[in-house]
């Protein structure tokens, strides 16, 4: 890592691609603890009494100071989830408690906090409006939020839960891809891939060759998992598969039931300390929502309007199983849900996710969006490689404005790998320098990472309709990041309430659903034809198919979540294993078995100190105000550039500069209408509609 982010010039050399062939595991510690150590120094200048109380130099410098341990920290936590090995793990384990101590340290600095208070009180502070104003006033709140008024004893508890909490979200997250990495099942006859299409076999087949092995080889990792739970007939090998994912991490040697039990203990603890009633009040005082009454409202006013579409479709569901196999059909069970909707789905729709399949090759698709990009915000996305990377597959691309000003430049990780943790996500890497005129001088750098369906020996690349989605999300994610105008790196981009952050990413999936979008990437892979009408339309109608099952199951988590961080007590309540499978079968159209533990792997929680705790409402959150925000882009026209270039200068470009509920106003006029969302999913006939976030 030795001259990549041990010195200044490390980002003033960001211009030219992150050399990541030159990080190596064992210099990882040295760099950062020399960073740590830049870092303290800068901080001690900017509370020293020699230091203008003036924003240019104590608020800017907040803001700046540990813009290199940010980097250097970041790249190290990208490699190891993108490409760990046993040295760079334990590189990335020792580091943690380095820099948590050091992150808590920086509210809980007497003389820095002391500059904070004196500076707010000059005329200059008074008299600040726009983004500097709410960059003091946002600086002042979480300075006391995170406990610049405690006393001694306080802020050494708090400095000490921080450090316990980065280690073991760290052991949490790594346990979950170890308990993931181990398990395969190898099939050797071919009589039990049975409903299994192809495309599917041929993965399994090509899977098991990379590891030595005849037959089929089948894992946890999400294309694998899905396609055995959609489509296997044996429904003995989908309850094993089942059974094995939703107990991962639920047992030695990778066991995170003792860290959930820690990890609950330590934020109950931190928001008492910091004088909440609990880790949700603490997390949703600087939300949207705000506090967790209102979460409660919002989750269980959609449950009541979902409920009754709820189990109509689960009867539908079992109906349509006993006529397949008589009316002394067992009752549904877990493993059986995805295996019999997929059919039902076919019965009702007349096609496949297989049929879809051909029209999605993932080159294809990308390139799609990258035109869509281009015609809705005016953005222009190049290949800008050749340039290190972590893994030959890995993609880097620049994105230029109209004008051919570089704007970013980002890389793609689309496939699985072993040593690649599971699910989908994006990353800023580098957060762009802005020049007096706004335009960047120093260009964002993002990475965005998937798990998708590879490609084979004899087939590119082709996707689901799930994986376009996906893509279509984390780009949007990435945008939010590239697309940035704000000069101050603390709110720009991402760097939003959490309930937020979701509008940009989930908005961008509504393209895939439209036939003027889909005719710039949905292509056969063979033919080039577009998707046939008659297909399409069975596509759309099939958008709102158990939407309501899928909005359960979402609730569920949300619940899940904000019972677990608001008012699960282990003496009254007993192992959150059992409290969390109680909660999910209330969600659950069917029973779950009693060693569900799925609660063991949801990294959503658990996988970093805060995350997405007492946040995963967010989703449901953010899903009504892109449900109405989407709309003005149909009255519009789905392409429609000026709506477009609208949403890019209003939402895009100003990440945090002002509170998001007037970010919202600015682009649609008005506050969000949360019926949108309902008639998106085909459940308004018997309901008038949520209540607004």
């Amino acid at each position: 890592m030795s001259g990549t982010v041990t010195q200044k010039s490390a980002l003033e050399e960001i211009r030219i691609p992150i050399p990541f062939d030159r990080i190596v595991p064992e210099e990882v510690q040295p760099a950062i603890q020399r960073l740590i150590q830049l870092a303290q120094a800068r901080m001690r200048e900017l509370s020293s009494s020699d230091t203008p109380r003036r924003f240019d130099t104590l608020m800017v410098g907040l803001d700046q100071f540990t813009e290199e341990l940010d980097y250097a920290a970041g790249l190290v936590r990208h490699l190891e989830s993108v490409a760990t090995t046993a040295e760079l793990r334990e590189a990335h384990n020792a580091i943690q408690p380095l820099l948590s101590a050091f992150y808590s340290s920086i509210p809980l600095d007497e003389e820095l906090w002391a500059a904070l208070k004196e500076y707010a009180e000059t005329e200059e502070a008074k008299q600040l409006t726009g983004l500097r104003r709410r960059f003091l006033v946002r600086t002042l709140d979480e300075f006391k939020r995170h406990g610049a008024e405690l006393g001694p004893q306080g802020k050494k508890r708090l400095q000490e839960i921080e450090v316990e909490l980065a280690n073991l979200t760290t052991r949490f997250a790594q346990n979950t891809l170890d308990a993931t990495n181990a398990f395969e099942l190898i099939l050797e006859d071919e009589r039990q891939l049975a409903g299994l299409p192809e495309s599917l076999r041929e993965a399994a087949r090509e899977s098991a060759a990379s590891v030595g092995k005849r037959g089929w080889r089948f894992t946890l990792q999400a294309p694998s998992y899905h396609a055995v739970m959609t489509y296997l007939d044996d429904a003995r090998i989908r309850e094993h598969v089942y059974r094995a994912y939703h107990r991962r991490g639920a047992a030695d040697p990778w066991n995170n039931r003792p860290l959930i039990d820690r990890i609950l203990e330590l934020r109950r603890e931190k928001a008492r300390l910091l004088g909440y009633a609990d880790f949700a009040s603490f997390v949703l005082a600087d939300r949207m929502a705000a506090t967790p009454e209102r979460v409660e409202a919002f989750l269980e006013d959609l449950r009541q309007k979902t409920e009754p579409f709820f189990r109509t479709e689960h009867q539908e569901l079992q109906e349509f199983r006993q006529e397949l196999e008589g009316a002394d059909a067992p009752p549904l069970q877990p493993w059986d849900l995805a295996y019999y909707a997929e059919k039902l789905r076919q019965a009702k729709f007349k096609f496949t996710q297989e049929d879809l399949r051909p029209y999605f090759p993932a080159r294809a698709v990308i390139s799609g969006l990258f035109r869509l990009a281009e015609r809705l915000f005016g953005l222009r996305i190049v290949p800008a490689g050749p340039v290190p990377v972590w893994d030959p597959s890995v993609e880097y691309y620049a994105v230029l404005d109209e004008d051919g000003t570089l704007l970013g430049t980002f890389y793609a990780d689309w496939f699985p790998r072993h040593n690649k943790r599971p699910g989908a996500w994006m990353e800023a890497l580098v957060y762009g320098i802005l020049d007096d005129h706004r335009v960047p001088s120093r260009p964002h750098v993002g990475v965005i990472c998937g798990n998708l369906n590879p490609p084979t020996q004899s087939k590119p690349a082709l996707l689901t309709h799930d994986d376009v989605q996906t893509i279509f999300h984390e780009f949007g994610h990435l945008l939010h990041h590239i697309c940035s105008r704000v000069p101050i790196r603390s709110l720009a981009g991402t760097n939003v309430a959490w309930d937020f952050v979701e509008l940009p990413s989930q908005i961008m999936e509504n393209w895939c659903w439209e036939r003027q979008s889909l005719d710039l990437f949905a292509r056969h892979w063979q033919t080039g034809e577009p998707i046939p009408e008659e297909l399409l339309q069975q596509l759309q109608r099939s958008r709102t198919f158990r939407a309501a099952t899928a909005q359960m199951r979402q609730l569920g988590f949300a619940a899940l979540d904000l019972q677990l961080h608001r008012d699960y007590d282990p003496k009254r309540h007993g192992d959150v294993v059992q409290f969390a499978r109680r909660i999910l079968e209330q969600y659950s159209p069917v029973p779950l078995p009693e060693d569900h533990a799925m609660i063991c792997a949801f990294s959503h929680l658990f996988a970093d100190p805060v995350g997405y705790a007492a946040g995963y409402y967010s989703y449901k959150w953010a899903e009504v105000l892109e449900a109405d925000a989407f709309s003005r882009f149909r009255q519009a026209g789905v392409l429609d550039a000026c709506t477009g270039r609208q949403f890019r200068e209003l939402i895009l470009a100003r990440g945090n500069s002002a509170e998001p509920i007037e970010l919202f106003r600015s682009f649609m006029g008005r506050d969000p209408n949360p019926q949108a969302l309902l008639e998106r999913l085909g459940l308004v006939s018997r309901n008038n509609g949520p209540e607004s976030p």
